[in-house]
């Protein structure tokens, strides 16, 4: 019998686990980890019994003495308790890290080169990028002595087995959101393939790097070490690798329509250390019929075509409007005239841009690119787009005929401006701990019947949704009615989750992450929605620092490597600690 199985075993009989949120972190300080990472190596054929002595070899200091009798313990094959327990499963976290770093990071590149976005007219199942996927995880899985199911192309699970029914569920998801490759620039000028992981300094830039490749790969590995490890697990721990996240979120229902629902859940895809609040999502979708430009004898400059986010939970860097006129070069000059005005009446954070291409002005609308769950985090270039283009209709330099995206100007100005707190609509509100609700002018697609703006909404605790649809929905019907536009609207709106974090689980969670990231010991909230939204026992559990802007989504999307070691580290402790409690409850 292996050493960890038998000194596990015996341990975790009479684990206990306090629930109180304020109590000292017991475990390994962050510098003692530091420590160890710099200082013992691990080779390839290295076993954890190996990595420890190792670090009985080095020169610890006299505070280190616990950890020092902790190790001499389990390699005795003596009882360990408690707080022992812990160490032994940080310092498999440490093992895992050093062992596996490179190795993990090699896997992410791998993955980010597989194209795993919406593609138009196809389904996520039927999308070969995906079967791609399907086959480059369960080789890994294979890999690692891992069990492996591609339920129907929707979910892909990895199974790490454990001694009773009881499951827990590690979601993370394969799809990505779309990319406009041309914003893939960096400030110095390097240009970026998104779909080709790309090392500068301490950044791995590429699509899926922060959301949510690397959820998928460190989790991998984690089961991968306790498997080589033969670590005795009182639970199921299954990988659920979901493909529509960020679109349809089908596949997640559709698995669960044909398999178990887990006991416990925990999404990879949001914030640490422990977020148990989720912001309800929410879409105004305003439908334009395109109509022909209205003729006039004040301008022939009329707006042809104009780009925004490429998925309503995506804040775009740039948008784009096409202008047909006979004197592209004039209008070019007053339209720049009349941006550098609005730039500086509005905060000099964001650039507006006209330039003549053939026959057509090209007017760019530079922002901060953002996930729209965090507009606060980024400078919104489409509703400045819109907002702008209303600008211009009232000044008597330039002008645009009237159409279907002077229309949809008209609406953004007069019903969410530049504003992210719903305050021109009066429709804001708070909550004490989940924060305000939020909104983004996000999604833009335009074809030959109809202009379609999308308006993302981020919705805490603290109203009844149906009433409150219906606020909005009459507040937005008045403004039409007023101005005789031609615009139907659709409003999709979902519950909030706020969860009471009670049981030993959650507050073993809370111990890992903030023990190893030096967090407070605190409970977070979200504004951006999980597939555990709806689940029993669901919480996000990282890999996103709540401190740093949150990359997902942005164009050079990038994940630190010192963080993405870090959530290798800490899934596989996280792992072995909650697979060897007597109780989660």
């Amino acid at each position: 019998m292996n050493i960890f199985l038998k000194a596990s075993v015996i341990l975790v009989v009479g684990f206990v686990t306090t629930v109180n949120a304020a109590k000292p972190a017991t475990n390994l300080s962050a510098e003692l980890s530091s420590k160890i990472i710099e200082t013992v190596s691990v080779q390839k054929t290295d076993k954890f019994d190996d990595f420890l002595a190792s670090l009985l070899s080095c020169k610890l200091s006299a505070d280190e003495k616990p950890l020092i009798a902790t190790i001499k313990k389990f390699r005795k094959k003596q009882t360990l308790e408690g707080a022992e327990l812990h160490q032994l499963q940080r310092l498999l976290g440490l093992y895992t890290r050093i062992k596996y770093g490179q190795e993990a990071m090699d896997t992410l590149a791998k993955l980010v080169a597989i194209q795993t976005f919406r593609a138009k007219d196809i389904e996520q199942h039927d999308n070969p990028e995906f079967h791609k996927m399907a086959d480059a995880i369960e080789h890994l899985a294979k890999d690692f002595n891992l069990a492996f199911r591609n339920i129907d192309n929707r979910v892909f699970e990895v199974s790490l087995k454990g001694s009773s029914d009881e499951v827990v569920g590690i979601h993370a998801h394969a799809d990505v959101v779309q990319v406009n490759p041309s914003l893939w620039v960096l400030e110095d000028g390097t240009k970026l393939n998104p779909f080709k992981l790309t090392l500068i300094g301490d950044r791995m830039y590429g699509r899926g790097t922060e959301d949510d490749k690397n959820g998928i790969v460190v989790s991998m590995y984690a089961m991968k070490v306790i498997q080589e490890e033969n670590l005795p697990l009182l639970r199921n721990f299954n990988l659920l690798i979901d493909t529509t996240e960020e679109t349809s979120s089908t596949a997640i229902p559709y698995y669960f329509e044909r398999n178990p629902t887990p006991n416990y859940n925990l999404a990879l895809d949001g914030g640490y250390p422990v977020v148990i609040a989720e912001k309800g999502f929410g879409i105004i979708m305003a439908d334009f019929p395109v109509r022909e430009s209205a003729t006039t004898q004040t301008t022939d400059a009329e707006i042809v075509d104009v780009s925004g986010g490429l998925a309503i939970n995506q804040i775009p860097a740039a948008s784009v409007a096409t202008i047909k006129t006979a004197n592209p070069s004039d209008l070019a000059n007053k339209l720049n005239t009349l941006g550098a005005a609005f730039v500086a009446k509005n905060k000099a954070n964001f650039s507006i841009n006209a330039l003549v291409n053939a026959q057509d002005v090209m007017l760019t609308v530079k922002g901060v690119s953002a996930h729209s769950s965090e507009p606060e985090s980024g400078v919104n270039p489409v509703s400045r787009m819109f907002s702008f283009i209303n600008y211009v209709q009232q000044q008597k330099v330039a002008s645009f005929k009237q159409n279907h995206i002077t229309d949809a100007a008209s609406y953004i100005a007069a019903n969410w401006g530049l504003g992210y707190l719903g305050e021109i609509l009066d429709i804001g509100f708070t909550h004490d701990f989940m924060g305000p609700l939020t909104n983004a002018v996000t999604s833009v697609t335009l074809d030959d019947k109809s202009l379609q703006v999308g308006v993302n909404l981020r919705i805490p605790v603290g109203r009844e949704l149906d009433k409150y649809q219906q606020e909005i929905l009459a507040k937005l019907t008045k403004w039409q009615q007023a101005n005789k536009v031609d615009v139907g609207y659709k409003v999709y709106m979902k519950e909030p989750m706020y969860r009471n974090p009670k049981g030993q689980w959650v507050n073993a969670l809370l111990d890992v992450a903030s023990e190893n990231l030096s967090m407070p010991r605190e409970f977070g909230s979200s504004s951006g929605g999980t597939s555990v939204h709806n689940l029993p026992n669901g919480v996000q559990f990282g890999l996103a620092m709540p401190n740093q802007k949150y990359t997902g989504h942005n164009a050079n999307e990038f994940k630190r490597v010192d963080q993405f070691l870090l959530d290798l580290q800490i899934i596989t402790e996280m792992i072995a600690r909650i697979g060897q409690m007597p109780s989660l409850k």
